[in-house]
């Protein structure tokens, strides 16, 4: 193949630059191997040094074959910035070497997958004929990985959504057991009282999170308080119903499995399920209270997702037959062939179809809305 060939070694990160103070890039086969070797003896433990060695003897290989018309060596180095101003670099570096070597293929020596990223920008200027990857003592696969985990990080840490979830959840279990570490020196007698509050705290401030996340509330504190308030308190009503639902239930157990089973529950499930279906009354109910806010909401602020809302807060009945029935059936209170357990399905599905068609219709009804809210805010600009 009498073509003219690049061999090129990359720095995507600029190593050379910040360790051995060699600025790209460097062409021909002695200025590749005096880079390496300040590279070397700044970082003895460097593999990027390696990638330039083994270019220069893949240089040596092709030279000595005459396979190609030509061949050259060269290096190109990035920025300790990786990413765009990294890659802006070696696109101007590697410009620079095609007008001194207009090259008609090149072969990309690196050491990972890291430098790898920038094989897209190589070939919109010249065809890749060929790639070398060289590893040194560290593992392909060590390498490879902590790229990728790098990188997810990284985006992590730039995605304040994911960052919340990620890092902002386990720092505040972290911050609050540190605190109740530090009460817990100086009053010794009340570990237990302070590990189980702080315990408490963290599974109610985190179910709060993923709830409202789940559900979709919003707590901007200045939105909350300007525009958020009716649904605010609805969730703060809806919240004290379940809980005082759950303790009320919890408290009253032995008397609710009497009356519905007849007996004490005697294993854990069965004491679940119990629990399950004694709660479905001031959970639903709870949950009505929530959804309530946004509908109120939704109507005074002509919001067109009112249909939305209100058909959620319809569709609660059939979840309290749901849960009604296949507790009682998983207790094995009813049978399901029984008509009364029919009439109840019969109840949630016709509760289903109504809701369906109320959302229906006020979806059509609540069209001339969207256009108000679009009007509302070209206006407000």
């Amino acid at each position: 193949m009498k073509i003219k060939v690049l061999i090129l070694a990359i720095d995507r990160d600029d190593d050379f630059g910040v360790k051995a103070g060699v600025s790209g890039p460097v062409i021909g086969r002695d200025a590749c191997i005096d880079a390496a070797l300040k590279l070397s003896l700044a970082d003895p433990e460097d593999s990027d040094a390696n990638v330039v060695y083994a270019a220069v003897k893949l240089y040596g290989e092709l030279k000595e074959s005459g396979e190609f018309d030509d061949v050259e060596v060269a290096l190109i180095t990035g920025h300790h910035d990786v990413g765009v101003k990294s890659d802006l670099e070696l696109t101007r570096q590697l410009d620079m070497v095609l007008e001194k070597f207009p090259a008609e293929g090149v072969i990309p020596v690196t050491d990972g997958a890291e430098d790898e990223q920038i094989f897209p920008i190589i070939t919109s200027r010249i065809p890749i004929i060929s790639s070398r990857r060289v590893v040194v003592k560290q593992s392909e696969g060590i390498e490879t990985t902590y790229y990728i985990i790098y990188r997810y990080i990284k985006e992590i840490l730039s995605d304040p959504e994911a960052a919340k979830v990620f890092l902002g959840i386990p720092g505040l279990i972290l911050l609050l057991y540190g605190i109740a570490r530090l009460i817990s020196i100086k009053y010794p007698q009340s570990v237990n009282v302070i590990s189980a509050t702080v315990t408490g705290t963290i599974l109610f401030l985190v179910g709060a999170y993923f709830f409202t996340k789940g559900f979709r509330f919003r707590f901007s504190l200045r939105e909350t308080v300007t525009e958020q308030f009716i649904p605010l308190i609805s969730l703060i009503a809806g919240f004290l119903i379940m809980i005082a639902g759950g303790i009320n239930v919890y408290l009253n157990l032995e008397p609710i499995a009497e009356k519905m089973l007849g007996f004490l529950p005697g294993t854990n499930l069965l004491q679940v399920l119990l629990y399950i279906n004694a709660i479905n009354t001031p959970m639903v109910i709870g949950i009505g209270v929530m959804i309530l806010g946004k509908v109120v909401q939704a109507y005074m602020k002509k919001n067109r997702h009112l249909w939305y809302y209100l058909s959620a807060m319809l569709t609660l009945p059939a979840f309290w037959i749901t849960i009604d029935l296949t507790t009682r059936y998983a207790m094995s209170i009813i049978v399901l062939s029984k008509l009364e357990v029919f009439k109840e399905a019969l109840i949630g599905i016709a509760d289903l179809i109504i809701s369906v068609l109320i959302g229906m219709y006020l979806k059509e009804k609540t069209r001339g809305w969207e256009k108000v809210e679009a009007g509302t805010g070209v206006k407000g600009v």
